[in-house]
């Protein structure tokens, strides 16, 4: 473990205010936009696609708070201007603009991240994709959906569902989030472990670059060996390398028949050899593997996410696992799942208390509701410092304890302060969701959290994101997870794509 005097070297040096946000070197030489900004903006886009408290629009600033500050009330901007353009020659044309006049720019999504990465630092403009809505086109043979950026995730779901076709990725803000933005910051979610990461499902992509030239590699070729792959840079660079207008997506069949079920597990120590064990009875209809710890469980309920389990049930139960199948047909499926119950009750030494396996449609929606409920639960419950990232398997128990003893030895465990410490993630892929919920966002807090969070993810050759990015939240932690000549060659294509450093200032670099 680390060495107190080494946490108390390293926080003097490395800790951050998250509500005092450091400018970075580029935007010493950005300009706010101006009157005459608005009105060459005004020649862009129609009078309803633009929100500016600057006159002659003059906006009430309400109307800007959902577009300054993040779901959370966590991170907060101060732009005087959003734009809202209908197509990509708008957005080129903006850029274009911004470009020559030094205006920084941030691109929002759905702004449902969790890093601060979709919101201003400063006084940016804030160019909101919500408007580029349209399905371009669905190939229902090959399934690749070719859609514009703004498009929710779940008005895809809805598009290609009468298709028999699924999204590659599911998540818990699907009814708010954009396909652009979940490109951007490569989200990952629930079904990374069957149909894997966005940097394998996303086919093409168009981007307007940070002079406003329109980067067009929006193919629906499965297949393209013709040198760099150039999307791949736009893929979790969170908007600061360009602005994704346009997705081209291969889109997976739907499976014929979806189960879940749901575990209690006496020990954490239990879910690994669960794990193997799942894997190897249910194969190739395994599309989910899901841990939840006791105490997230029970926020879930409390706040209303649904009660999966009976309180016999949850009896000497210190965690939970929720399992998803994805097949071709039910009637194997269910057996494979029934064979599995079977095994692991009857086990000399049964890995589970006990399981409960959906018999309905309804309840299985209520269980993925439980599961996905708990972000919800978690704001719910207080204010919420979110860690998400990538260790060990047999490390996820360790980390969650880990930090509450070192809060608890700061004395920040207590009414007032901190409520809970909490885990839950994807098994599948190594990502742990570790959440602190206090009373308030305090220096106090968060110097405990930062940077032995950091350092704890370091000592286990792990990731300081996992799937949520670096956005402002980040920057100076991102040397825990890359080299010096990672980081280094991570400026060079930023200064590369944006010399002049308008596309998301503050965000993933320092």
């Amino acid at each position: 473990m680390l060495s107190s005097a080494s946490r108390r070297i390293s926080q003097r040096g490395l800790s951050r205010n998250l509500l005092q946000w450091r400018a970075t070197h580029s935007r010493a030489s950005l300009n706010a936009v101006s009157e005459q900004d608005l009105a060459h903006f005004s020649t862009i886009l129609e009078p309803s696609s633009i929100l500016s408290t600057l006159p002659p629009v003059a906006s009430p600033a309400a109307e800007l708070d959902p577009f300054n500050q993040d779901w959370m009330g966590k991170y907060r901007g101060n732009a005087s201007t959003v734009l809202k353009p209908k197509s990509t020659q708008q957005v080129s044309e903006i850029v274009k603009w911004c470009y020559e006049k030094r205006i920084g720019i941030v691109p929002q999504g759905g702004n449902t991240g969790l890093v601060g990465g979709s919101v201003p630092i400063k006084d940016e403009v804030v160019l909101s994709l919500a408007n580029m809505t349209q399905v371009r086109s669905f190939d229902p043979i090959s399934g690749i959906l070719i859609a514009d950026a703004g498009c929710i995730l779940q008005s895809l779901t809805d598009y290609i569902t009468p298709h028999h076709h699924i999204m590659p990725l599911d998540l818990g803000a699907k009814g708010s989030c954009q396909i652009g933005g979940n490109v951007a910051t490569n989200a990952g979610g629930l079904r990374l472990l069957r149909y894997g990461s966005l940097h394998g499902s996303v086919l093409g992509l168009e981007v307007v670059l940070p002079d406003g030239t329109i980067l067009d590699q929006l193919t629906a070729l499965r297949k393209d060996n013709t040198g760099y792959d150039l999307k791949q840079l736009f893929i979790g660079a969170e908007g600061t390398l360009g602005i994704i207008t346009g997705v081209s997506i291969l889109t997976p069949p739907a499976p014929q028949a979806s189960n879940n079920v749901i575990l209690a597990l006496p020990h954490f120590d239990n879910v690994l050899p669960l794990y193997q064990v799942v894997k190897r009875e249910l194969s190739e209809i395994l599309s989910a593997f899901e841990f939840i710890d006791r105490t997230a469980y029970e926020l879930a309920v409390k706040h209303g996410q649904g009660r999966a389990l009976s309180d016999e049930d949850i009896e000497g139960a210190s965690c939970f696992v929720l399992v998803e199948t994805s097949g071709g047909r039910r009637e194997h499926d269910e057996e494979k799942l029934n064979t599995l119950l079977e095994n692991l009750m009857e086990a000399d030494k049964p890995l589970i208390n006990t399981g409960v396996l959906s018999q309905s449609p309804a309840q299985f929606s209520s269980l993925w509701a439980l599961r996905e409920g708990v972000t919800e639960a978690v704001s719910k419950e207080g204010k919420a410092y979110k860690y998400d990232i990538s260790v060990p398997l047999h490390t996820f128990k360790e980390c969650v304890d880990t930090t509450r003893e070192h809060l608890k030895s700061n004395g920040l465990l207590k009414e007032g302060a901190v409520r809970h410490v909490l885990g839950y993630g994807h098994v599948g892929d190594g990502n742990l969701h570790l959440n602190v919920v206090a009373d308030a966002y305090t220096q106090e807090i968060q110097d405990a959290l930062e940077p032995f969070i950091y350092e704890l993810v370091q000592s286990h050759r792990g990731s300081v994101s996992a799937e949520h990015g670096i956005g402002a939240m980040k920057t100076h932690a991102l040397h825990y997870s890359k080299s010096d000549v990672s980081i280094a060659w991570m400026k060079k294509i930023k200064e590369l794509f944006d010399p002049r450093g308008i596309m998301n200032p503050g965000k993933v670099l320092e």
